[in-house]
């Protein structure tokens, strides 16, 4: 039997298989692909007004509805566990342990919004007590929460076929706020995705809600994002993906008549600081350590540490060799897709021009496998170039003269998703200098650790200051990504009778 058996190929569009007018073929890495239905502006209109009939009786559900919703997509999911790991190892090339993780992170992260939408603090319900016989002038009873903002736009990742696409953070967290979403797919993985958008259906249907509620069209051009962003019904947009189109979709949801929030996360390259007395201690140790961290996944990771600033010295040199020891015993690795394998090598052979390359990978058609290089703290600072992200399994060592240059380092970086601390005690004081300074580049410090890998939790922080995000006080990943699609609501003087039942207990 094929992989692709029971797959229509069809957009999902308000509970209907919608067939299109041209067709994309999916290109697989393990087996032969099929066609399927290419979106068009129209398909995302039918989409859309889907998803804003569907907001009324959605918005207005309660949350143990909606609670029971988010369960059920998980049991749907985990249902169809085998078939989705199938087809997305066949369309990823990554391996069937890696997407089997991240189901379960999809489907846990919707029984973790279904649990805290439960308790109901995400709604910040706040109350001002009516003083009539305050003077001058009395006050009215004020009451403020959280409500939906209306159909969402989300767009599918390459890099995350599960946790970031159709059923991904990005969607769960827009139904949890009580908000309808238009997904449109991405071409790397269009057959797991409809594998997902089945059951997100089949978890509609089970539930008797709305079919608009969720609809996905897929697409392998232009047109249907450009659709997407820029539809009047469309009341928000997630993303995650390049700088480039993210940039280009932020821009069009910022020129629209009505602007509408754009929660893009585009890009970083998530920097180490190795400090003094843990780069004498344990530079072998972190070198081996970055060395899996850089190529996990063929370095395909918005949290990649592909920067790391050392103070030149012997101990640079111990822990330049340790990565290379690290970064020499490991494969080539299939990328996600050829247009990504092809984008990394032309980044990574404009990235290192000008610097001292100490390994170099040969890898051909969709394979990569790591490269590592080296700069000195002058070269790196006049070159904005070397500070962009080069999507894969690429290393950038820069070398210091000191910790002063070390902290000029850290003043001159853009926004990043994660900064990086390895120190030892020896070194709290100079990282008491530092963090200030990360603290405003960046959306998540770690000490001693390795960034790629990113805890769906109530305190986690994914986003940063641009190019990192588009919005710097929003997260994408954790239970206030669900903050991103409400908006706070003032209710002045309303009877019992009108207000929602979470105020009226206040």
């Amino acid at each position: 039997m094929s992989i692709y058996e029971g797959l229509t190929g069809k957009h999902l569009i308000a509970g209907n298989w919608v067939d299109g007018v041209e067709t994309f073929h999916s290109l697989p890495i393990q087996s032969e692909g099929i066609a399927f239905a290419r979106g068009t502006a129209s398909d995302i209109d039918a989409a859309a007004i889907a998803a804003e009939a569907a907001f009324w009786p959605y918005s207005a559900s309660s949350r143990a509805t909606r609670a029971a919703f988010l369960n059920r997509i998980a049991d749907e999911i985990e249902a169809r566990g085998d078939r989705i790991t199938a087809v997305g190892a066949a369309e990823t090339g990554l391996p069937e342990a890696r997407l089997t993780g991240e189901r379960g992170r999809t489907t846990g992260q919707l029984r973790m919004f279904a649990t805290h939408i439960l308790k109901g603090d995400y709604l910040d319900c706040r109350k001002d007590a009516a003083l009539p016989d305050r003077a001058p002038l009395p006050r009215p009873d004020l009451r403020l929460m959280q409500r939906p903002i209306g159909p969402v736009g989300v767009f599918g990742a390459s890099n995350f076929p599960l946790a970031f696409s159709a059923a991904g953070g990005d969607t769960a967290s827009a139904l949890a706020a009580g908000c309808p979403v238009v997904v449109k797919g991405h071409p790397a993985h269009p057959g797991t995705s409809e594998l997902v958008a089945q059951a997100i259906s089949a978890a509609i249907a089970a539930e008797g809600l709305h079919a608009g509620i969720f609809s996905l069209v897929q697409s392998d051009t232009r047109e249907a994002g450009e659709a997407l962003v820029q539809h009047p019904l469309i009341q928000a947009v997630g993303f995650t993906g390049s700088l480039g189109g993210g940039r280009a979709l932020f821009d069009l949801a910022c020129a629209r008549p009505t602007p509408i929030p754009f929660y893009g996360e585009l890009g970083s390259v998530n920097p180490m600081f190795l400090l003094p007395a843990a780069l004498e201690q344990q530079a072998k140790d972190i070198g081996a350590g970055w060395a899996a961290s850089l190529t996990m996944g063929a370095g395909q990771f918005c949290t990649n540490p592909g920067l790391v600033f050392v103070v030149d010295g012997p101990d640079a040199d111990a822990f330049e060799a340790a990565a290379l020891a690290g970064l020499g015993a490991v494969a080539e690795q299939p990328m996600l897709t050829d247009p990504i394998a092809s984008a990394y090598r032309r980044g990574r052979d404009e990235l290192t021009a000008g610097t001292t390359v100490l390994l170099a990978s040969t890898c051909e058609g969709r394979s990569a496998g790591p490269d590592l290089t080296t700069v000195t703290g002058d070269k790196f600072a006049a070159n904005p170039h070397f500070a962009e992200e080069v999507f894969g399994p690429l290393g950038l060592i820069v070398r210091v003269k000191d910790t002063d240059e070390l902290l000029a380092m850290a003043h001159g970086l853009a926004g990043q998703l994660t900064c990086t601390l390895h120190m030892l005690d020896a070194d709290t004081a100079l990282a008491k200098t530092l963090l200030p300074v990360l603290e405003r580049k960046a959306g998540r410090i770690l000490v001693n650790g390795f960034p790629t890998g990113v805890e769906v939790a109530d305190a986690m922080m994914h986003g940063g200051p641009y190019p990192a995000s588009t919005s710097v006080a929003t997260t994408s990943v954790g239970t206030m990504a669900i903050r991103r699609f409400l908006r706070p609501v003032s209710y002045q003087n309303l009877p019992q009778d009108l207000l929602h039942d979470e105020l009226k207990v206040l």
